[in-house]
């Protein structure tokens, strides 16, 4: 392998790794990272629990609570101590919040969470998203195909070409994507339902690989066009290299041709016949004596 595939079989590492970054954080649900403040529930079916409100009942009898009873409750926890930190995670298609028990979680779609009149834009993020992932991949094969095939007759620098565009359509699609999910979701935490607003949140690890591969898409891109603009030019130097080559062959060719024309139409003859030919054609009365220089 010559330098200029090992040049861009380099090249193909980090556009591979910028569609493992979108394609990872598509499918993740870790946007968004932050906790919710709940109130516990009533220790009734866990005594001794720590995450419940321990209560004492004045007319109790089996340790368990009626609903119709009128007994009156006597809650130890006060202030902060009636509430619970749950952790939460925000993806693109749903938001999981841990249980009390902080074993499994509990999921449900982000769409129910997202305010009606922005439901729009969530679906212009993730088309934006998706477009450019698609791009990405696009360009993968196109560059794949131009390490492992040879072929004189196509016009690989064309190929080179549509990378570059390929890369930073897919990387400012990507960039406007991740801005309106962000604003979705700030939007969100101000207008959304009281039951899942939170109370502390940031970014998580799947936005810091979506832009990631942002900034891979941007980087590849420069690269392709750089190479692409100096193979042209090279390429440009070469033909009028070969083109003023042959103009000076051509002139070269040209005085030789024209003296050999002139060296077979000027062979002398003798002097009598010259002579001769000369008086042939005088006019009557005309002076028999002719100078030839």
């Amino acid at each position: 392998m010559d330098r200029a595939k090992q040049q861009q079989a380099l090249l193909l590492l980090p556009i591979c790794l910028a569609l493992t970054f979108s394609l990872t954080a598509v499918v993740s649900s870790h946007w968004c990272e932050g906790t919710r403040r709940v109130v516990k529930p009533l220790c009734q079916d866990q005594p001794g629990g720590q995450h419940c409100i321990h209560f004492k009942r004045d007319n109790s009898s089996n340790g368990r609570m009626d609903n119709n009873s009128q007994a009156v409750l006597y809650i130890w926890e006060l202030g902060d101590d009636k509430f619970i930190q749950r952790g939460f995670h925000v993806g693109l298609w749903q938001s999981c919040e841990e249980s009390l028990n902080g074993e499994d979680e509990k999921c449900r779609s982000f769409w129910s969470v997202v305010p009606a009149e922005e439901q729009g834009v969530l679906w212009l993020s993730i088309g934006g998203e998706v477009l450019d992932i698609v791009l990405i991949l696009t360009s993968a094969i196109l560059l794949g195909s131009r390490v492992s095939c040879r072929s004189p007759g196509f016009d690989w620098l064309r190929v080179d070409a549509l990378v570059a565009i390929f890369m930073v359509l897919a990387g400012l699609l990507g960039m406007v994507a991740h801005m309106m999910y962000t604003t979705i979701f700030q939007i969100t935490v101000n207008l959304g339902p009281e039951d899942w607003k939170p109370q502390t949140w940031d970014y998580g690890w799947s936005y810091c690989l979506a832009w990631g591969s942002f900034a891979l898409c941007l980087a590849v891109s420069v690269t392709a066009m750089s190479r692409f603009t100096a193979a042209r030019l090279e390429f440009t130097e070469k033909q009028q290299a070969q083109n003023g080559s042959r103009h000076s062959q051509h002139s070269f060719l040209e005085p030789e041709a024209s003296e050999s024309i002139w060296k077979t139409g000027a062979a002398p003859c003798p002097a009598e016949q010259a002579f001769r030919n000369v008086s042939g054609h005088l006019p009557p009365g005309a002076p028999g004596k002719v100078s030839i220089c």
